[in-house]
């Protein structure tokens, strides 16, 4: 089965604030079909719509703060509806909104509210995970909770491989886990030679505490890291994942971001016998 390839924005969100057409239009140079969307850079959502059209890539998904959801559910859905993406994704919690937090329990019901509202305007809800939501909960991951709680046509998965990794789990078991449930997947790459770094966020902006200059860790494009993409790859067809996302994060190898991209899709092609 071959299963396409996805960029999302974020990764080169450096060149698209300055010019996103151009940047789309580059992507899809590279040889990416679709893109996950991590906002619309100062651009209405009938603009976006229409960029992607001329350049011919799918809007896959985006990626939509949960308390931005939660201002509008109706119209922030509907935008994104809109723009043709048939998933949007919660990309991250707030510390005060994590499992374990007091808050915690509203995000949940916060969750299910827009996973409803996804529903009844034709997508679906996806969670993409850190490593916070691997603190267990009564003997049990708080992810693994959340989707007990709330049901699989509700909410389905959008696994990142390199977090469900940090956390120490095997990223391909737990995409055969969710086999069914899991439609996108993050493949994106590390390495992290040392302990992991205590404050491991601050290396994607979102974290204001001193982070550990020994451990090592860096975001690397596909192919370039620590994970067994082949492996990954074979998950993903087991799992029924209709697109493969790539992410990194940050650029790395002195390379930019656009030229990280243009690697990890490349890695995959090969991979994929394309």
């Amino acid at each position: 089965m071959r299963v396409p390839i996805a960029l999302q924005v974020y990764s080169v969100r450096d060149e698209a604030e300055n010019d996103l057409f151009g940047t789309l239009k580059r992507v899809k140079e590279m040889g990416y079909e679709g893109v996950e969307l991590a906002g619309l850079y100062g651009h209405s959502p009938a603009q976006v719509k229409e960029m992607l059209a001329q350049i011919g890539l799918k809007a896959v998904s985006a990626h939509v703060p949960i308390r931005e959801l939660l201002e509008d559910i109706p119209g922030c859905v509907a935008a994104y509806r809109e723009i043709g993406c048939p998933y949007i994704a919660i990309p991250w919690l707030g510390e005060e909104d994590r499992p374990g937090e007091q808050n915690y329990p509203n995000i949940v019901r916060g969750i299910q509210a827009v996973a409803e509202e996804m529903k009844k305007q034709g997508g679906i809800l996806l969670y993409h995970n850190h490593d916070f939501e691997f603190r267990k909960v009564d003997g049990e991951y708080a992810l693994d909770r959340l989707y007990e709680e709330i049901p699989s046509d509700l909410l389905q998965t959008e696994l990142d491989t390199c977090w469900v990794n940090v956390a120490g789990e095997d990223p391909a078991a737990y995409l055969r886990k969710y086999a069914g449930r899991a439609p996108l997947v993050h493949i994106k790459d590390f390495v992290m030679p040392g302990k992991k770094p205590v404050h491991l966020y601050e290396l994607i902006g979102a974290a204001n505490e001193e982070k550990e200059e020994d451990a090592g860790f860096e975001f690397r494009p596909v192919g370039y890291g620590a994970q067994d993409v082949k492996g990954l790859l074979q998950a993903c067809e087991e799992a029924g994942t209709k697109w493969i996302i790539v992410e990194q994060d940050e650029p790395s190898l002195g390379k930019t971001s656009m030229e990280c991209a243009k690697m990890s899709i490349d890695f995959l092609k090969k991979e994929l016998g394309e």
